[in-house]
């Protein structure tokens, strides 16, 4: 293993094979095709393993669908919730498929991509969610068409429509249901379509999750409106898979014991900051050390949260937060400077090798 310096992230492929095993069984059983969501996590140094298990990439920028493209290979699925005439352009030479969010969009773009499969993002009007910030159907959602009257109307230039529309839903009743409803509500258009997709969301890949159950919903959908289904797994695919390890540099008191690590929130794990929530300690077993571990920003409230740990920590410590995958590294940034995590992979043989390393050049590069 080599000597890794924190901050980094480490991605256990082991870990993430358990989830892929899962995503190939769901096809198998069901016919459902899963493209990783890039949004949720585009870290290719492990794209040789995924690509193995799933059948390409989705997107929400030219960008992603460009690095999908070139580093996932097989299906490249391009989604913007709004194109520009160039990005249309470039993503016609190598998507797939390329869906709109809105009737506009397709109208106005619909020539430069007509020889490709062209879909449509629709709003169905039901939703799962925890947080109205990741809501897709919140009050004026912009994300998707509502109008069932205009859906149809432009239903003969489309190949296929795309729902997404759960975040976290690991409710096997409540994605039957809103399934079931989909099929009822849009029965006409669907009838006349090639593929289907449910978008992310789906915590399918949770433990004690029905499987077969999911499995039979989605084959049933499939059978009765003959089209491929696809789901777009982000979280689910990478779920449990990456830590991101961190040193203790300083511990400090104020009523309570404040360890400072060398990473932070803000910087390193955004999605905690911005959703109010904390971060697993994946290093130490719970007890009766009450402590704060807190980022090394100048930001005061960039803190992973307040922890009963067995054992008090001191300068030196290692400390590896759970679940640094998904919506993480994707949003990884340079506030105040602060060094950047580097990005190892444990490979299926034990081995640890290092992907990615960052530097002050890097930095500088990244401003004017």
């Amino acid at each position: 293993m080599p000597d890794l310096r924190t901050p980094y992230y480490l991605i256990d492929e082991t870990k993430l094979l358990k989830n892929l095993e899962i995503i190939k069984l769901i096809r198998e059983k069901s016919g459902a095709k899963s493209v990783l969501a890039l949004k949720c996590f585009s870290t290719w140094s492990v794209f040789d393993l995924m690509s193995q298990y799933m059948d390409g990439t989705t997107s929400s920028s030219l960008y992603e669908a460009k690095l999908g493209h070139e580093k996932f290979g097989k299906e490249t699925h391009a989604y913007s919730v709004a194109y520009s005439q160039d990005e249309i352009n470039e993503v016609a030479k190598f998507a797939d498929k390329v869906i709109f969010n809105s009737i506009s969009q397709l109208h106005s773009f619909y020539e430069s991509v007509s020889n490709l499969k062209v879909g449509l993002r629709v709003n169905p009007g039901i939703s799962y969610s925890h947080f109205d910030l990741a809501d897709p159907a919140r009050k004026f959602s912009r994300l998707g068409v509502c109008s069932q009257e205009e859906l149809e109307a432009v239903s003969d230039q489309l190949s296929g429509i795309m729902f997404h529309f759960n975040c976290e839903n690991d409710d096997i009743e409540n994605i039957t249901d809103a399934i079931n409803q989909i099929g009822s509500k849009y029965s006409n258009v669907l009838k006349k379509l090639q593929w289907v997709s449910f978008g992310g969301g789906i915590y399918f890949t949770k433990d004690n999750y029905p499987v077969e159950k999911f499995c039979q919903v989605l084959k049933d959908f499939s059978e009765t409106y003959g089209v491929q289904v696809y789901l777009e797994p982000g979280e689910a695919a990478i779920t449990g898979c990456a830590e991101l390890v961190t040193t203790v540099l300083d511990i400090v008191h104020n009523e309570i014991d404040i360890a400072i690590v060398d990473a932070s929130i803000e910087a390193h794990m955004l999605d905690h900051l911005i959703y109010h929530t904390n971060p697993q300690i994946s290093s130490h077993e719970s007890g009766e050390h009450r402590i704060i571990v807190a980022g090394r920003t100048c930001l005061a409230g960039d803190l992973f949260g307040q922890y009963e740990l067995d054992a008090p920590l001191k300068i030196g410590d290692k400390i590896s937060f759970a679940d640094a995958a998904g919506y993480t590294m994707v949003k990884k940034n340079w506030f105040n400077g602060v060094a950047m995590p580097s990005i190892a992979v444990k490979r299926l043989n034990g081995s640890v090798e290092l992907a990615r390393s960052f530097d002050y050049t890097d930095y500088l590069n990244c401003l004017s």
